[in-house]
């Protein structure tokens, strides 16, 4: 039967080598440059939140003594997250500019390759 035929192809390509194509490569590098940029704002940005709901929570009372001491160290920490979450995106910025400007020559070589092919 035909279907067995097509059965038979699909199962002789999944054990087939591949072959990486330049333009799989292109996107590979293009993750290598941003992924670090990526990893760190997520890291640091729930960091910065959690500090800030740490600090929100000792404020208003719910963990700690409900005194004017827990108040007064929850609006320290909570300022501290604020300030966090404030920078996160400015050194984002820097992170990814100085990823691309590592990876800039491969990704602009393979991507002049990749155009001039068509």
């Amino acid at each position: 039967m035909n279907t067995d035929k097509i059965y038979a192809e699909q199962i002789a390509n999944e054990y087939s080598p591949k072959q990486t194509s330049k333009v799989k490569a292109l996107k590979k590098l293009d993750a290598k440059a941003k992924n670090p940029a990526h990893i760190f704002a997520y890291t640091f940005g729930v960091i910065s939140s959690l500090t800030l709901g740490v600090g929100m929570c000792l404020c208003m009372g719910v963990i700690g003594a409900n005194n004017i001491t827990t108040m007064i160290l929850g609006v320290i920490i909570g300022c501290v997250g604020i300030l966090g979450a404030s920078v996160n995106y400015p050194i984002f910025k820097k992170i990814l500019e100085t990823s691309k400007s590592k990876y800039a020559s491969d990704i602009i070589k393979l991507a002049n390759e990749i155009a001039s092919e068509k």
